[in-house]
């Protein structure tokens, strides 16, 4: 069983950046491809970023494209999502998710531990 622990999100401005973090634990992190979710009011998840295992492939949505990088650190098991130029369509709550396997998979149900969410709000 894996735990995911996101860090902190946080409001910023139009234009700023923030870093968000999802520690790993209980499980054998270096197996598992991990990805970044969010979930805006009234919509559904949607796919941000994911990282294949042990870390040399990743998928981006179309919409961050650029803006969002993710990267992962094995040793200390944990998953990064860095989210520069952020606009106020990037108003979520962010989560991080695990799935068996190496390929970094843009569907929710490809996935089989989340963290427990961590609100993002850009304001204009």
């Amino acid at each position: 069983q894996v735990q995911l622990v996101e860090s902190r999100g946080g409001l910023v401005q139009a234009g700023g950046s923030l870093r968000l973090s999802c520690a790993a634990s209980g499980g054998t992190f270096g197996t598992y491809a991990m990805g970044w979710f969010r979930q805006a009011p009234g919509k559904e998840r949607d796919f941000v970023a994911a990282i294949s295992w042990p870390g040399g492939s990743t998928n981006y949505a179309d919409s961050v494209k650029g803006r969002f990088t993710i990267s992962r650190d094995n040793t200390k098991t944990t998953v990064y999502l860095q989210m520069n130029s952020l606009k106020p369509e990037d108003t979520a709550i962010y989560y991080c998710a695990a799935r068996s396997g190496r390929r970094p998979k843009a569907v929710p149900y490809e996935y089989d531990y989340w963290g427990q969410g961590t609100q993002v709000t850009v304001s204009s």
